[in-house]
């Protein structure tokens, strides 16, 4: 497996803890918690891709 991305599922899983946090201090529903983990997956994963070339 590539480094990289062992390194951005290690953030994804801290983004999404801490996002948690956040979450639960600012009374998010659980469709805003989806729709910015949904949206941090796609940056990610173009960003991941992007340094692929």
């Amino acid at each position: 497996m590539d480094s990289g991305l062992i390194l951005l599922v290690f953030l994804a899983f801290l983004f999404a803890w801490g996002l948690n946090r956040v979450r639960r201090a600012l009374r998010l529903g659980p469709l805003a918690y989806a729709g910015v983990m949904v949206a941090f997956a796609i940056v990610m994963l173009a960003v991941w891709g992007q340094t692929m070339r």
